[in-house]
């Protein structure tokens, strides 16, 4: 594929200048749905927001590709723990649409503590002629009702409801970082720190624990959960990833409690690489199975890795992402930078990784011709049709008029949440509280 993405569209907050951005609307997740017609952003402040891929009119033939705002509601409130003395945030952690069953769409979101699932529905069509109720809706005088009529059906406008179906809460002692819902579209799972939870998406007031890392002392505590996933087409398997950098794989039928994993990968660490910062760096921050699930992509702070699930020893690919920090670890440490999570996605084939980096840069990479490119996401470079261009980070020696120092990079510009589109090459990112959607230009103009 080329790797020259232009943007196509920048959805932004109307009416609410730059400067008054409040920390809650910084998005916090981005999700596309199975087939790509929807995208969902969650934030800060617990609203998600849907957009909407309009189709392709005959008078303007590249408006396909276009995600205009379909609904914004709000997902979880601030609540307080009376229990434990403890505020828990609005954020929306993580958000997975559930495949497509009948007209309807649904999601679930999820903060620290609970789990939302959510109905999308559309209605452009409303009754009229009721024989018991008046326009206004208001019961008739059963005296008055002298006939019968038919009531029919009249056009209305287009009006997007969205309604929380079920409410799963009380399953988790610590922070969910990641949902997954699995191939048989009737149970997902949540994991928290140190649990992952089995639920069935009918029942709110039981969940299975399927894995409990917690040891008996807290203080023999070595490594926490980070991400988990359940693979795409076999359901009894899931993968999580651990602060240590390793990836276990676990089969539900060996046991109900999946301690005992079936694969353990993990990469045996160069001794003359170890440093104080080694263990940090090392941890993973994002698992992702390949849509054929023969692969797994994992990111930890400096790389990015492709897992084979037939061999443990070693990934079969690494990727660099930021090495040219590798100098800078001291100064990320003391200002939190190196605590920060980012993501992975894989595009529709399985040949091309992106993830993303600081100063709003993302890094893509293809795994066939081992190219790689590193692009910005900015106003600036994101006008209607602008080609975005690649971007390079200059270490030392000579400088191209274009290139940006490693000196110079903003930390507080960071890309941590993106999406790919699921057959296409539209991807989504998250700068801080701005939307960016970029489409292929070679794909594009195959159209």
């Amino acid at each position: 594929m080329g790797l020259s993405f232009f943007s196509k569209h920048l959805p932004i907050q109307e009416g609410q200048p730059w400067a008054l951005r409040t920390p809650a609307d910084i998005i916090s997740t981005v999700e596309f749905n199975h087939t790509g017609e929807l995208l969902a952003t969650g934030d800060k402040g617990g609203r998600v927001v849907i957009f909407q891929r309009e189709p392709e009119s005959k008078n303007a033939p590249h408006s396909q590709g276009e995600y205009d705002v379909y609904s914004t509601f709000q997902s979880h409130e601030p609540e307080f723990d009376y229990l434990k003395s403890l505020e828990i945030e609005e954020k929306i952690n993580k958000i997975k649409w559930l495949p497509q069953q009948n007209a309807a769409h649904s999601l679930l979101s999820t903060n620290d503590k609970t789990i939302k699932l959510w109905k999308i529905t559309e209605r452009d069509k409303r009754p009229e002629g009721y024989n018991l109720k008046d326009e206004e809706g208001k019961l008739k005088d059963l005296s008055t009702v002298t006939s019968l009529q038919v009531p029919v059906l009249k056009p209305m406008d287009l009006m997007v409801e969205v309604s929380p179906r079920r409410i799963f809460a009380n399953g988790h002692t610590y922070h969910i970082n990641s949902i997954s819902v699995n191939s048989d579209c009737e149970t997902y799972m949540s994991a928290d720190d140190l649990r992952i939870n089995l639920w069935h998406l009918a029942i709110t007031d039981r969940s299975f624990n399927i894995v409990d890392i917690k040891p008996a002392n807290m203080e023999d505590l070595t490594e926490v959960i980070t991400a988990s996933e359940f693979h795409p087409h076999h359901c009894n398997l899931f993968v999580y990833s651990s602060s240590k950098g390793s990836l276990r794989l676990c089969d539900m039928r060996a046991a109900a409690l999946c301690d005992k994993h079936s694969k353990l990968f993990e990469e045996p660490e160069d001794p003359s690489n170890r440093s104080f910062f080694s263990e940090i760096i090392s941890s993973v921050s994002d698992v992702k199975f390949s849509h054929s699930g023969r692969y797994m992509l994992t990111r930890d702070y400096l790389t990015v890795k492709v897992w084979d699930l037939n061999m443990e020893a070693r990934p079969i690919e690494t990727y660099q992402v930021h090495d040219y920090l590798r100098s800078k670890l001291c100064s990320l440490y003391e200002n939190d930078c190196i605590f920060d999570k980012f993501e992975c996605a894989w595009n529709g084939s399985d040949s091309v990784i992106m993830t993303g980096a600081y100063n709003n840069f993302f890094r893509m990479f293809d795994r066939n011709t081992k190219r790689d490119v590193t692009l910005e996401a900015s106003r600036e470079s994101s006008k209607p049709r602008a080609v975005l261009k690649p971007r390079r980070v200059c270490v030392g020696g000579k400088r191209r008029r274009d290139d940006i120092s490693v000196d110079s990079l903003d930390f507080t510009k960071k890309i941590l949440h993106t999406a790919w589109h699921p057959a296409e090459n539209i991807i989504a990112i998250a700068a801080t509280n701005n939307l960016y959607i970029f489409q292929d230009k070679v794909n594009s103009d195959m159209h």
